[in-house]
């Protein structure tokens, strides 16, 4: 194998590839990049079984081979090297050179055929969204998704299409995130996508117009990209039925301009940060919220103004997981909802109706 390539184009291929790197395998090969030279074109793949991510770019391929390198050893390497032209070469000894003006590395390299394949999705039934749709959806139910492994499935994103719509959901058994656009597709998709995929994902993901397009098959989601795909297993088994948790009917309603809010809360919460629960509570009077937080360190009194419909209200909240909403959220004014102050709180934004998040209140010894 010997080619010749821009350092830039290839840095940014390393780190797309190396996304899917964990680090953690016990296969050495996995540890590693798959790098083949072919018809002027460098393909990259860096995986971990479940997530494959390989990424193409132009080179001058002088002769064609494929290779597998250590991926941190090599993206150290090439992040370190001039901004110049870099060539590399097999040799002997089971070893690629790396040569870029007075630099010249000799790495040990890994059989290529030992590199296990990704999946070949046929995609025959894609739909479209455009990158910076898709993105921001992400980033505005990922938050919420489980972190331990006792439920498996909760610590992927429900993707739903139905009704002419795109639904994402996340849980974790404290909070629910759901996010939706409107898609002129008639399809019907319900997938379970691991959230690490789609944190992977939404880094790679441009902030534009232009689409990326997904295929689903019945255990893999391929996100193409034009010169990169994303190959990622699903997770197997029914995701709750997130409709039958979403309350219907209110006896509160405030409506409050959400950077105030936030601020509110993030003051009230560095005193709350001494106990485990990030505890803060809300009383909802006529005009006004009150946020007031104890700990052995001292106390802390937040007041805005809201307008609220309905009877007044005290409940408490972890508040990272009211902090982790508002802080995506992107409309001035949001709109909470309540029921009682053991029932979970809706929040809304004011005007358009593109998301839902839930959040369950703590539960006090005197409630």
């Amino acid at each position: 194998m010997k080619f010749k390539c821009k350092k830039t184009n290839l840095q940014e291929a390393i780190n797309t590839a190396q996304r899917a790197i964990t680090g953690k395998s016990s296969m050495p090969v996995l540890n590693g990049l798959k790098i083949t030279a072919s018809n002027n074109i460098i393909t990259l793949v860096g995986s971990d079984i479940d997530l494959s991510i390989e990424t193409k770019i132009h080179a001058n391929v002088e002769e064609e081979g494929a290779v597998v390198i250590d991926a941190r050893l090599f993206g150290e390497i090439i992040r370190r090297l001039p901004d110049d032209e870099i060539n590399i070469l097999t040799v002997e000894n089971n070893s690629v050179e790396i040569l870029c003006q007075k630099s010249k590395f000799t790495l040990i390299h890994m059989n290529a055929r030992d590199f296990p394949e990704i999946p070949n999705i046929n995609e025959n039934m894609i739909f479209s969204i455009p990158q910076k749709t898709l993105k921001n959806m992400i980033r505005s139910v990922i938050f919420a998704t489980a972190q331990d492994e006792t439920r498996p499935i909760l610590t992927g994103v429900l993707f739903e299409i139905k009704n002419k719509k795109l639904n994402l959901v996340a849980l974790d058994g404290y909070r629910l995130a759901l996010k939706s656009k409107y898609l002129n597709t008639d399809n019907t998709i319900n997938a379970v996508i691991p959230g690490k995929t789609l944190n992977e994902v939404s880094k790679i993901l441009e902030d534009n117009d232009e689409n990326v397009n997904i295929t689903f098959t019945p255990n893999h989601i391929l996100f193409n990209l034009d010169n990169t795909k994303i190959i990622s297993r699903l997770l197997e088994g029914e995701f709750i039925k997130y409709n039958s948790i979403i309350p219907e009917e209110f006896n509160m309603t405030v409506t409050a301009k959400k950077d105030e809010l936030l601020s509110c809360i993030e003051r009230a919460s560095l005193m709350a940060k001494d106990s485990n629960t990030n505890l803060i509570k809300l009383e909802l009077e006529e005009n006004k919220m009150v946020i007031t937080s104890n700990s052995q360190l001292g106390m802390v009194r937040e007041e805005l103004n809201i307008i609220l419909q309905g009877d007044n209200l005290k409940i408490a909240f972890n508040s990272k997981y009211l902090i982790d909403v508002l802080r995506i959220m992107d409309e001035e004014e949001i709109v909470l909802k309540f029921s009682s102050s053991v029932s979970p709180c809706i929040i809304k934004n004011k005007i358009k109706d593109n998301c839902t998040y839930l959040v369950l209140p703590v539960r006090l010894l005197n409630s």
